[in-house]
Formats: structure tokens, sequence, C-alpha cells
């Protein structure tokens, strides 16, 4: 039988009532001639619920017990949708990841998946099951342990069951009907896109829209898996959602096809450093150890053998980033006058594949923020991507203005 993946939210299975929704649309699959694989979230809530029981338990808790308690709310969903397609007559039953069994690495709570056999799902269908609904987010580490993918684990799991059981297509039940140029709720002209291409929504996912987790889109574009991305909340109809696909999918795309911002955002400045072979790797080495992620870097013009050394982190890292570097200068690692950090900025970027082949769009992007009086305070490029750091009060004007200037509410 052809084989469909469904991963249905937290949101979507946020009580019963929602969990019947999902189950319906199951349902309506497993009439269409599909045997389905359904991957749940926990109920909404229930995760930071667990997270913090396991704070107040035990400040400097076991990795390997925090797993264990926060992979239980996948169960409780994943069991109470079987019951619920049971109900509706459908042949189902619930898993949990170490039922598949979903091996992983041993790195609890941000594990990766390294095998999912067919063997067990496989000869249940074999006997007239029609729908196995899996707890997502989870998996077994080779010790034995359960573990857990990290937040948004869930969408991981549905795009590697997808892979592993070559799967039509794996649809992503959410809260949102699709993925737009732009965050609606900021630019009220953002228009939702039929198709995008793998690299695209990778690039906005890593910057900052939240529609689908960076690991699940890296996992659909390595193995080349359809995904759509729907509404648990509407009716689907013909062409209902957003197409993740390859690029060849793609008759034809503008120039640009989003807008994404990165509201918590933070500029970090070490004033003269001594302009040396061998400098980036003294400071972003202790960076790195203190597990500070940094993104946009730039390095002024040497004068007199100082320079400037700028990059951005995330707002919540700098005094991570602070300690490390004041450290590393401690440690005789490195010397600079004065550390300087900006917490008040956002990152804007603009993406699509359409880049490669257009000249100018970089000069439109920085014509349309100057005309709104934005400056500009660091830029970063790729081959589909331009991003910006500028003031955070500029934001929503900032994203706004570009959504504007690349016409993005218009259909290619």
């Amino acid at each position: 039988m052809p084989l469909l993946v469904m991963k249905f939210g937290g949101t979507s299975v946020a009580d019963l009532a929602r969990i019947r929704n999902a189950a319906e649309k199951v349902r309506r699959e497993v009439a269409n001639g599909y045997d389905v694989i359904v991957i749940v979230s926990a109920m909404s809530g229930k995760t930071n619920e667990l997270v913090g029981w396991v704070g107040e338990t035990s400040p400097f808790y076991d990795a390997r017990e925090y797993d264990a308690v926060v992979s239980s709310g996948e169960n409780v969903t994943a069991g109470l949708m079987a019951l619920t397609l049971q109900e509706m007559d459908v042949p189902a039953r619930s898993w949990q990841g170490w039922q598949v069994p979903l091996r992983t690495s041993s790195a609890h709570g941000a594990a990766r998946i390294e095998e999912i056999p067919r063997t067990n799902i496989d000869a249940k269908f074999a006997e007239g099951m029609k729908v196995a609904v899996v707890a997502g987010f989870q998996g077994i580490s080779p010790e034995g342990r359960i573990t857990t993918l990290g937040r948004g684990g869930s969408d991981t799991t549905a795009v590697a069951f997808a892979a592993a059981f070559e799967a039509e297509r794996c649809d992503i039940y959410t809260d949102v009907d699709g993925v737009y140029t732009t965050d609606p709720r900021i630019c009220d002209q953002a228009r939702k896109l039929n198709r995008i291409a793998f690299e695209e929504m990778l690039e906005l996912a890593s910057l900052g829209a939240k529609v689908l987790q960076t690991r699940s889109v890296e996992l659909a574009m390595r193995y080349n898996v359809r995904l759509r991305v729907l509404s648990s909340f509407e009716d689907q109809t013909e062409g209902a959602g957003t197409l993740v696909c390859a690029e060849e999918e793609i008759m034809e795309s503008k120039v640009v096809s989003g807008v994404a911002y990165s509201r918590d955002e933070a500029e970090v400045t070490l004033v003269s450093v001594a302009d040396r072979p061998g400098i980036a790797a003294a400071i972003f080495g202790p960076l790195a150890d203190a597990g500070v992620n940094v993104d946009m870097i730039v390095q002024n013009i040497s004068e007199e053998g100082r320079t400037d050394m700028t990059f951005s982190c995330p707002v919540d890292q700098v005094a991570r980033a602070e300690k490390a570097m004041k450290d590393a200068r401690d440690r005789g690692e490195i010397n600079f006058h004065d550390l300087v950090a900006d917490t008040a900025v956002c990152k804007i970027s603009v993406v699509g594949i359409g880049m490669r082949s257009h000249a100018g769009v970089a000069a439109r992007m920085f014509r349309a923020l100057a005309e709104e009086g934005i400056n500009i305070k660091v830029i970063t490029t790729s081959e589909i991507k331009i991003s910006v750091l500028v003031d955070r009060k500029y934001m929503e004007l900032a994203v706004q203005a570009l959504h504007d200037a690349f016409e993005l509410e218009k259909v290619a």
C-alpha cells in the first residue's frame, strides 16, 4: 500500500477534541487507500510542565532521567490517538521510540537519529494494522536508555520515518496553514507560498521562521522527502498548505521568496585586538567552548597592528561570551582594550534561490532600508541569502519595507 507520514504538533493535539479532529484527518487518508505512520507531539504545554517538574525536583539533574520524564508527554498523546482511531474502526496501535526501535546517539536532550529499522512496523502493517501512531521526539540509546531529540524533535522524527519507509509524502500539521513570505502578524500583505525549495526553507528556518525545525528540513533535503505544511484546523482542499520540495519541482520562482527576522540578537565588539595570524581562532575557539552560537562576523581594517572584531550572537548568550573573552584575556591568549555589547539589535534576512541568477538584490535591499532611515550595522551574505543587523526598534518597519520592495505580495 502507498504510505503517508502525518505529524501533529502540540497545538493540534492539545485536548481530546483536537485529537479527534486530527484522527479524522488520518481516517480520511486511510479511506483513500494509504497506510499511515502518525507522529505526535506532547499535548500543548505538557513538555514545558514536565521540564519544570524536573527543574524543581533536581536543579542539577541526571540527563538520562530528564529524558525519561520529558518524553512521557508524547507517550500519552500516542496512546490517546490510537484509542481514538480504534473508536473510529481504524486498526491502529501506538509505538514508543524504543518499540520501533528508533536508534539514536547517547547525547541525552539532543540525540541524533542513527537508524530506524522497518521490521517491526512493516510486520504489523502486513497483519492488517492501518495506522502506526509513533511518539515523536524520542528514541533509544545504544545503552538502552530513552533519549530525546531536542526542541522541535517531532518534526525530525516525522521526516526520518518518511525517509526510512520511503513515504509518498510527509504532512506536517500545525497551527498555521503554510509557509508565508513573512510573518503575517507583522506584515498584513504576507502571502502563503504554494511551493518553496528545500534550501529556501532551510535558510528561513535557521533565520527565525518557526514553521519547521531546522534539522527536519536538513533531513528532508538530504533524502528528498517532500514535506507539506498544513493547518490542523482547516479542511484540506486541493493545493492546500505549502509543499517543501526540490528546486526542480518549482517552475519559476521570484528572486526573493521570503523575509525572515530574529528579534533577540546582540552585537558584540572587541575593541583594538592585536591583528596577527591566529587571532580569529584565539577569539572564536573559547566562544565555541563556552557554547556561544556566533553568527555574523566582521573584522575592521587594521591600523597600527590593531583591529576591531565584531560578531553577533543570541542576546541570552552575551554574558557567556563576555566571560569567555575576559577569561581568554586573563590567560594571555588574546588582548583587547574593551568589549562593547549592543543587546538592542535584530537580524533581518531576505532569502531566495532566484538570487543565484539575478544581480542587484543587495542594492535593492539596502536602498529600501535607507529610504526608511534604517542604519545597517553588520552585513552577511550567502548564495541565496542576505542578512543585516539593525536596531531592534526598526524590526517591523524593516520587514514591511523589504516585503514591499521585493513585491512579495504578488504571485511570481
